[in-house]
């Protein structure tokens, strides 16, 4: 048999990794700054507001007041920075840990309450936002936000579909499947992966033998990148640029943000002391993407104790006036069940309603 040199190897192991923050809040490049510092500042409340409100969502759930609830501390710079760079015609189709991503794209949070609960009503969309309802099913997303892309093409529409994974998802033949179909038709979609370490209890080591998760996009033929995910100025950055590439028709892109859960995977009996020790956690909580960027705005003056102060009494308010909302919403009824499922029921609908009454 005869060997043949292989003249068009890639070398993976120089996929880009983006950083515009170090830890102690500094810039890696000092000629940087091409944002102005009160959207700086916008991005810092949302991430105070988020982590906050993640904090009373846990205590909700722990209550029976709202149902599944997947902590987000620590990834809050990949979910704010990404959809920061979004137009508000761009659409999301999420996985289950982005609510932050919904409500900051439009999503009333009495709505997402009510989805964690099983209740019809927390999928019925306003029409002037555009998603999906968080999808359950790992890695069925990335396929649906291909088809979203697609859609767009033949409508010759300048919008980008935007969809969420996390790095255990993308052991998944969707996953593939997506990022193939996507490379191959030109889709104007975004695929970000949240590289939170574990796969519930699985490391991402023991997950995949690839160096990066970014680099899976090599094989699909489009553009990969791996960024700093506790960096939101990074995410925004590279999220921007993957947008406009995308917008452009210049082709998908996989964007890998690298983060931490610093929280269980679910509140459903997930213990994360059982596979990860303390002096991880406390590597990482030292990358918290709320003390780099605070102590990046404080030194400019641009954050203050105030600051830092409104944005946790907005998110309790907010959170309190979604929760009086959850509360006051009539409980479902067979009726509605079938009624929310086609515009126009089906005459099996109608016959499953005569049954049922």
């Amino acid at each position: 048999m005869r060997t043949v040199e292989r003249t068009n190897e890639v070398n993976l192991t120089k996929i880009p990794f983006h950083q515009v923050l170090r830890e102690d809040g500094t810039l890696v490049e000092r000629t940087y700054l091409n944002l102005e510092f009160e959207f700086m500042k916008e991005l810092m409340h949302k991430m105070v507001f988020t982590r906050q409100w993640d904090e009373r969502a846990i205590k909700l759930s722990r209550q029976g007041r709202i149902g599944f609830h997947a902590p987000v501390s620590g990834q809050e710079a990949a979910m704010i920075g990404t959809e920061a760079a979004m137009n508000r015609e761009d659409f999301i189709v999420p996985a289950y840990r982005e609510m932050p991503t919904l409500y900051w794209h439009g999503y009333p949070m009495h709505q997402l309450f009510l989805y964690s609960l099983g209740h019809q009503q927390g999928g019925n969309i306003p029409k002037d936002v555009h998603c999906f309802v968080p999808q359950v099913i790992i890695g069925a997303q990335i396929v649906e936000a291909v088809g979203v892309g697609l859609a767009f093409n033949l409508k010759k529409e300048p919008r980008v579909a935007i969809t969420y994974i996390g790095d255990g998802g993308t052991s998944q033949g969707d996953f593939y499947e997506g990022l193939n179909f996507a490379g191959a038709l030109n889709a104007p979609v975004v695929f970000v992966v949240q590289n939170n370490g574990y796969a519930i209890s699985v490391s991402r080591e023991k997950q995949t033998k690839a160096k990066t998760l970014a680099q899976k996009a090599v094989a699909a033929g489009i553009e990969g990148i791996q960024v700093d995910g506790m960096d939101v100025l990074a995410v925004y950055d590279v999220m921007k640029e993957a947008l406009d590439r995308a917008r452009s028709g210049r082709g998908p892109t996989l964007i890998e943000a690298v983060n931490y859960r610093f929280l269980p995977h679910t509140l459903s009996g997930d213990d994360p002391s059982r596979y990860r020790n303390s002096e991880e956690e406390e590597h990482w909580r030292k990358k918290d993407p709320l003390i780099r960027m605070r102590k990046f705005l404080t030194v400019s003056s641009y954050w203050t104790e105030q600051d830092e102060n409104n944005a946790i009494e907005c998110a309790n308010e907010a959170v309190q006036k979604a929760i009086e909302l959850v509360e006051k919403t009539p409980e479902m009824t067979h009726d509605d069940l079938i009624n929310f499922v086609f515009e126009k029921p089906t005459p099996q609908l109608i016959a499953q309603r005569k049954e049922f009454k």
